[in-house]
């Protein structure tokens, strides 16, 4: 079998890759190595996995880096010590003194089995007295070096390794994949595509004051962004287009990325300098368009808090811009809130700030993708479109086909379940799993009377909505909530903030009776469960309750006499020098049919073992 496999192999394929600007033989465009080596690489948390391979052409063994792209013939079980490869894309570079090949692209041949190493291979390193400047390049199938005529060698310090001359133009011979950019990286060129520009923003405090925008740079290997401060963001930010092709050549500083302000799948970033050129592309061809992950609206309930992904929806509803005061700064914000709906049968808020929100005007049954959005466990499941972020209306994509085809033959008829706090996501963030309770247990066992919480989760009816004070007007500062006060002039005043605002934004506080099979139980929660349970926001509510008073009587029959499953904490708690358990709801979710038959189908079991 390892003979076999061996007559495959192309021996010198390895050396040949590196050296064929120096006189080297022809080879395949694709030759056939064996992989004898597989390790994984530490990296930033949160960063994608990466992976150290090292192959084999049986003359010789090269350290080579797996691009993330690729990761999925490692997590598909298909690449493995001893098995065979065909490399398809990849990209030839000398980092001190040290030659490393990054792999875009290989394709396990699992016909020709697995053995131990083959040959006695040498390593590729070059020798220590050789002055060979780095000079990175990616390689393809299209455009290798089996292809060109036999050069004459080059002096040393002239080599050039292979050039993918297929996407660069002759005064850009030598471009390198985004995927391969490292701080090790000299004297290169990516030919990248703007995916989002961001606004100039400034800042001052007792070090100075300055200026800064970012773009997203996308190629065909991966994404990453880039930075331009005061003189860089004077030169360049009229240059760079949303959706234009762009060349940017070193000198251009690849750092760390600081993970906190951007949203792209990459270890680093750049920032420019004085030197760095930056050139429109003419020829736009074989770089894509925007590259989204989507995650379904339905799948949110799995998706951890502060997460940022790309989703894509129909706009079921748009509100109105409104304004918020940071906090921090006492900055006005303005903000619009849109409701996502897609065939998983779920909706989503998603909030959008800034400019975008006050110029939107997308009209609704739209469909939009949006790329850079923060997940947020406010209301159980949000999101929010972070300032890196971008949307695309109507994108040309088979997603968005396929969302308008179902909109249009069923979805607009159908009605959404929400995420409004709701499927317990608080408990299953606390990693609790709280133990199903009939509200006669909840009693019996004496659940809240302990110094600690106790938690439970209970499958009620709601049998009764209590309308008084079911909203008070809360500050509009940002992370504030706190009861505000109108004034004589006609202003509400925060006391903790120390704010006037034009007007309030309400917020639930609810109180509900709900029942099972064995008795009756109140239960309290804010202003999440009362969107879930009643549809609407607290603001929509008052307004209601003042223009329409029937309409309200309609809504909150409408609440009645319906299942939930709610995660609940208990707590003693003291009011009017009283002391009492409170029953709050943290989460809450709709009957999943298919669990509550699984839960029963384990009771009958229970009896049939009597």
């Amino acid at each position: 079998m390892a003979a076999e496999a061996a007559a495959h192999v192309n021996q010198g394929a390895l050396s040949a890759i590196f050296n064929v600007g120096n006189g080297a033989s022809p080879a395949v465009s694709q030759p056939i190595v064996q992989c004898v080596q597989i390790k994984p690489l530490a990296g930033q948390p949160g960063a994608p996995e990466r992976f150290r391979v090292v192959f084999n052409d049986i003359l010789n063994y090269v350290q080579s880096m797996l691009a993330t792209q690729a990761n999925h013939v490692i997590h598909e079980g298909k690449l493995k010590k001893g098995c065979f490869v065909r490399l398809k894309t990849f990209q030839a570079n000398q980092v001190k003194n040290k030659r490393i090949l990054i792999v875009l692209d290989l394709e396990v041949l699992e016909e020709l089995g697995e053995c131990e190493k083959l040959g006695n291979p040498k390593g590729l390193d070059p020798n220590p007295e050789e002055d060979v400047k780095p000079q990175p390049t990616t390689i393809s199938s299209n455009g290798f070096y089996g292809n060109k005529p036999q050069q004459q060698q080059l002096p040393v310090q002239q080599q050039s390794l292979p050039t993918r001359t297929n996407a660069a133009t002759s005064s850009h011979a030598n471009i390198y994949p985004i995927e391969g950019l490292s701080p090790y990286a000299h004297k290169w060129t990516i030919k990248a595509r703007c995916t989002n520009k961001s606004d100039i923003k400034t800042w001052h405090n007792k070090n100075g004051e300055g200026k800064l925008f970012s773009v997203n740079l996308l190629d065909e290997s991966g994404e990453i962004r880039g930075t331009g401060f005061n003189d860089q963001c004077d030169a360049f930010y009229e240059v760079f287009q949303e959706g234009g092709v762009y060349y940017i050549t070193s000198p251009c500083k690849v750092q760390l990325a600081k993970k906190q302000f951007t949203n792209l799948n990459n270890d680093y970033e750049l920032m420019f300098e004085r030197d760095t050129a930056v050139e429109k592309a003419e020829e736009q061809d074989g770089v894509p368009q925007v590259r989204f992950n989507f995650t379904n609206v339905g799948d949110l309930q799995t998706v951890e808090k502060d997460t940022t992904i790309d989703t894509i929806g129909i706009l079921k509803e748009v509100g109105e811009t409104s304004q918020i005061i940071s906090k921090t700064t006492s900055k006005p914000y303005d903000k619009r809130e849109l409701t996502l709906v897609d065939n998983t049968g779920y909706s989503v808020r998603l909030t959008i700030w800034g400019n975008t929100a006050t110029s939107f005007d997308v009209p609704p049954e739209s469909v939009i993708a949006f790329k850079g959005v923060k997940v947020s466990d406010f209301g159980g499941r949000s999101l929010s479109l972070l300032s890196s972020g971008s949307m695309t209306v109507d994108p040309d994509i088979d997603d968005a086909h396929k969302l308008k085809g179902w909109y249009d033959a069923q979805g607009r008829t159908d009605t959404f379940a929400t995420h409004n706090s709701m499927s317990g996501t608080v408990g299953a963030a606390g990693g609790r799993n709280d133990a199903y309770k009939t509200i006669i247990q909840v009693k019996e066992e004496n659940l809240g009377m302990a110094e600690k919480a106790d938690y439970f989760t209970l499958k009620a009816t709601i049998i009764y909505v209590r309308q008084e004070n079911i909203a008070y007007p809360a500050c509009l500062s940002e992370n504030c909530n706190k009861k505000v006060i109108q004034q004589d002039s006609g202003l509400w005043r925060c006391e903790a903030c120390d704010k006037n605002h034009p007007k309030p934004e309400y917020r639930y506080i609810m109180a509900l009776n709900v029942s099972d099979h064995t008795g009756q139980i109140w239960l309290s929660g804010f202003d999440d469960m009362g969107r879930l349970i009643l549809g609407l926001s607290a603001d929509d509510f008052m307004e209601m309750k003042e223009n329409e008073p029937n309409a309200v009587e309609n809504i909150l029959q409408e609440a009645t006499c319906k299942t939930w499953v709610f995660k609940c904490r208990a707590k003693m708690d003291n009011f009017q020098d009283q002391q009492r358990v409170r029953y709050q709801v943290t989460g809450a979710s709709s009957l999943n049919y298919s669990n509550e038959c699984g839960k029963l189908a384990e009771m009958i079991k229970l009896f049939d073992s009597i």
